[in-house]
């Protein structure tokens, strides 16, 4: 039987992981994320994250959270109108549901690399939505797993798994602080980096689609990837521009370097 819970107390201890979270940091310190909508709980649930409790609009309890409720019979289930949801959370809930869930440890490059052939690495983005753009198209585009740097922004923040459509808990990823590069290299991958130099190749050239396992290494938003990162890479990759346009949003190169390289995994 579903343990709903109607608020009455805004300062109930349980509810203290959806307080402000608009634009704050997630909750890490208590290894707790927020995931927002019922399909982006339904995939964080088949993907085998643990809930800990669930906030709604009352509304939603008997229409379309009714299925995600049925499956976590056990959490408390914290219910009430728009209004004082948006009071606690610090936004209106456009979604209706969201959901605090712990978090997985990180696999190892190693271990998420064990039988991949095409993986993604991010380089300090900070963007949320980027961050969620890039995810959904490296599933729906042939990769086969994301590393993040250290200094990315959280995959798992709220934002970043709502653009990502959920596509976070499909596609194996992980974050590692540093030695990304020389982990790849032990791992036999060749290196292309997304940037332009006086010996970058176009993103077409034959030689990348031969290459057994590759690994495609997209940078910042501001400032794109680090001299050094472009340095210790295999090649340097261009997409080919129009129009005078010098570069593209790294959520729409991504999306271009996935579709055009990912195919041949």
């Amino acid at each position: 039987m579903a343990n709903i819970i109607e608020i009455i107390d805004l300062n109930k201890p349980e509810l203290e992981i959806y307080f402000g979270i608009k634009d704050g940091p997630l909750k890490d310190e208590k290894c707790i994320f927020i995931a927002e909508s019922d399909k982006v709980i339904s995939y964080a649930l088949d993907a085998g994250y643990e809930p800990v409790s669930m906030l709604m609009e009352s509304r939603c309890v008997d229409t379309k959270a009714k299925s995600i409720i049925a499956r976590c019979p056990e959490i408390p289930i914290f219910v009430g109108n728009r209004s004082l949801l948006a009071s606690l959370t610090g936004f209106e809930l456009t979604r209706g549901i969201l959901c605090a869930m712990k978090r997985k440890p990180l696999s190892t490059i190693e271990e998420l690399c064990q039988n991949a052939r095409r993986v993604a690495v991010l380089e300090s983005l900070a963007d949320p939505s980027n961050i969620g753009a890039l995810f959904r198209s490296a599933a729906a585009l042939g990769m086969d797993a994301i590393i993040l740097s250290g200094d990315c922004c959280d995959a798992l923040y709220r934002k970043a798994v709502r653009v990502s459509m959920g596509t976070v808990f499909q596609i194996p990823w992980t974050r590692a602080d540093k030695n990304i590069i020389s982990a790849l290299h032990a791992l036999d991958f060749k290196l292309a980096a997304l940037a332009l130099t006086d010996k970058t190749i176009s993103i077409e050239d034959p030689i990348l689609r031969s290459q057994k396992k590759l690994a495609l290494i997209l940078g910042s938003e501001g400032f794109g990837l680090k001299k050094e990162t472009i340095d210790t890479c295999d090649y340097t990759v261009k997409i080919p521009m129009s129009h005078g346009v010098d570069s593209l949003n790294v959520a729409a190169a991504g999306a271009v370097a996935f579709w055009e390289l990912g195919r041949y995994s």
